[in-house]
C-alpha cells in the first residue's frame, strides 16, 4: 500500500502572492511573499518516519516549503499513485483544502482521502457527509492511527475499529466514530522525523538572529496551562496532559541531524519548553558534555523560569528566547486562563537580558476586557521591554477554544468563514469596547510604533534588509518610510 503524506500548497493570499503557514504551526496564517518563515511539519514528519519504519511505501511532500502551486502538488500525486492521501489541515485553510480534496477525487476516484490537523469542525460526523471528496478525518495526534489504519487496509480489513478516526464505510456510506486515541505515552518510542524526505534547508524559524539553516526540534508535546484563547492542546491532544522526551534522547537526535545536515542553530518550537528545571539541566549538560557548540532558541514560559535553568543553558549555548507576554495588564492576562505572573515574568525578561541572551516577545490584541486603553499599554509594555524582536497578532478565536464558544454565545463573531480566521491581517470579532476595524488598526499601530522605536534604538540591520527589499518593491518602500513618519501616533 502506497501513502502519500501532505502539508499541500496555499498560495496567493495576500494581494503580493503571499503563502500560508499550516503545518507544524500553532497560529495558521498568511505571510508576505518575501517572509522566509517556514516552520518544520513535525507530526507529518513523525509519520513518514513511523511508517518507513515499519516497511510501508510513503511519501511526503511539504508544498509550503517547495513553494508548489496545485499543478505541481498534483504532478507529485499521478506520478506516485498513492492509495491513500493525508493532507494536514487548519481553520484558515480548510475550504482551499477541501477545493483540493474534489480536484484529486476527481483524479483518482479509488484512492481514499483524509484529513488531519487542528481545525475542530471536522470533528463531527456530519463534516464528512457534508464533503464526499473525503473519506476520513485523523481525530489529533495522529501517527499511530495512520500506521495501523494503513496496517489494517494492507491486510484488507475494515478500519471501523481503528481508534482515532471519522470515516465513511466505503459500502454501505455509514459515517463511523471511533473515538480518540489514547496519546502517545512515551514520545522516545517514536523514530527520529523523517527529514530525509524533505527540503530541509528551506524552513526557517530563526528568532533574534539565530542563524540559519536551522534545525527545528521539539522536546515536549502539550502544555499544562489554560488559555481560553488556544485551541492547540484540546484539539491535537485532548487536553493539557505534558509529555516530555529524555534529555539523551533530544541530544542524540540533535547529533544525528548535525551529522547529516549543515546546520548552524537548534530551535526547540515546544508549546512551552521549559517546564521542569532538573529536566533542562540535564537537557544542557548532555549538549555540554556532547560538545555541541551550536547556538539555539527555545519557546518558552517567562513565570516558569529560573535563574539556574536561565545561565545553565546560557553555558549550553542558548541564544535566543520566545516568550509569550500577552498583555501587559496582569487582569487581563488572568481573565483569558492564562496564569501569567507578569512581575515575575518581566523579571525573567531583564534577567535573560542581562545574561545576553536575546528575546523574542509576543503580545496580541482582543483578550476579554481588552480596550483602547490596555491596548497601548501593551504597546508600551513591550517598547519598554526593549526585546531583540517582537510579534504582535489579534487573537484568532479558532473554534475548539473556549474562547470561541464564549464569543458565539455573546454574538461577538462577526464572520464564520473559516479563511478569515488568520490574526496576522484581521478581527474576526468585535467587543464591548472595540470594533473589529478597532483592532486590526491596533495592529498596524503597533507594528508602526515598534518600527520607530527599533530605528530610534539604533536597530539599523533589520531596517537596511527592509529597505533592500523595497528596491524590488519601491511601493511597499514607500509605505514603510511613511509609516516611521506617523510612528509616534496612537489609538
Amino acid at each position: 500500500m502506497k501513502v502519500l503524506l501532505s502539508n499541500p500548497p496555499w498560495q496567493n493570499l495576500r494581494s503580493d502572492g503571499g503563502y500560508g503557514v499550516r503545518a507544524g504551526s500553532r497560529w495558521p496564517h498568511a505571510e508576505e511573499s518575501y517572509s522566509k518563515y517556514i516552520p518544520f511539519p513535525f507530526f507529518l514528519a513523525y509519520t513518514a518516519a513511523l511508517l518507513e519504519q515499519n516497511s510501508i511505501d510513503v511519501k511526503l511532500v511539504d508544498s509550503i516549503a517547495l513553494g508548489e502551486s496545485v499543478a505541481d502538488f498534483l504532478v507529485h500525486i499521478e506520478n506516485y499513485a498513492p492509495d491513500l492521501i493525508i493532507l494536514e489541515t487548519s481553520t484558515p485553510s480548510i475550504i482551499w483544502d477541501l477545493e483540493l480534496c474534489q480536484t484529486i477525487k476527481k483524479k483518482l476516484p479509488e484512492t481514499r482521502i483524509a484529513l488531519a490537523g487542528p481545525h475542530h469542525d471536522m470533528y463531527r460526523p456530519d463534516f464528512i457527509a457534508e464533503n464526499p471528496a473525503l473519506d476520513m478525518v485523523f481525530l489529533g495526534e495522529f501517527e499511530l492511527t495512520v500506521l495501523e489504519l494503513v496496517q489494517t487496509l494492507s491486510e484488507n480489513n475494515k478500519p471501523g475499529q481503528v481508534p482515532g478516526l471519522i470515516l465513511r464505510d466505503q459500502m454501505s456510506g455509514q459515517i463511523i466514530e471511533t473515538g480518540r486515541r489514547p496519546l502517545i505515552e512515551n514520545l522516545d518510542d517514536l523514530p527520529f522525523p523523517a527529514r530525509h524526505q524533505l527540503p530541509m534547508y528551506r524552513y526557517c524559524d530563526s528568532p533574534g538572529g539565530l542563524p540559519n539553516p536551522s534545525l527545528q526540534i521539539i522536546a515536549s508535546r502539550g502544555c499544562p496551562f489554560q488559555c481560553t484563547f488556544c485551541s492547540w492542546p484540546q484539539i491535537m491532544y485532548g487536553g493539557n496532559k505534558y509529555r516530555v522526551r529524555s534529555p539523551g534522547n533530544i541530544a542524540d537526535e540533535i547529533e544525528y541531524c548535525l551529522q547529516r545536515y549543515e546546520f548552524k542553530s537548534v530551535y526547540f518550537d515546544d508549546d512551552t519548553f521549559n517546564i521542569g528545571e532538573a529536566r533542562i539541566i540535564r537537557l544542557c549538560d548532555e549538549f555540554i558534555s556532547r560538545g555541541f557548540s551550536i547556538p539555539w532558541a527555545i519557546m518558552a514560559r517567562a513565570d516558569t523560569m529560573t535563574e539556574r535553568m536561565l545561565c545553565r543553558m546560557k553555558d549550553a549555548g542558548l541564544q535566543v528566547v520566545k516568550y509569550g507576554v500577552e498583555s501587559s495588564s496582569q487582569k487581563l492576562i488572568d481573565a483569558a486562563g492564562k496564569g501569567l505572573n507578569l512581575e515575575k515574568a518581566e523579571k525573567t525578561i531583564r534577567l535573560t537580558q542581562t545574561l545576553g541572551i536575546k528575546v523574542h516577545l509576543t503580545y496580541c490584541f482582543g483578550l476579554p476586557g481588552e480596550t483602547r486603553e490596555t491596548i497601548n499599554q501593551s504597546i508600551q509594555h513591550s517598547l519598554d521591554m526593549n526585546p531583540d524582536s517582537v510579534q504582535y497578532s489579534i487573537v484568532t478565536p479558532f473554534p475548539g477554544s473556549e474562547y470561541f464558544e464564549r464569543l458565539k454565545r455573546d454574538n461577538a463573531l462577526i464572520s464564520l468563514d473559516w479563511s478569515d480566521y488568520d490574526g496576522s491581517r484581521g478581527a474576526v470579532f468585535s467587543t464591548p469596547n472595540l470594533s473589529a476595524d478597532e483592532l486590526t488598526n491596533a495592529l498596524k499601530i503597533a507594528y508602526r510604533r515598534w518600527t520607530a522605536h527599533s530605528l530610534k534604538n539604533g536597530f539599523w540591520t533589520k531596517s537596511r534588509q527592509y529597505l533592500k527589499d523595497g528596491v524590488k518593491h519601491p511601493w511597499r518602500s514607500a509605505r514603510y518610510l511613511l509609516q516611521l513618519f506617523f510612528a509616534s501616533r496612537k489609538m
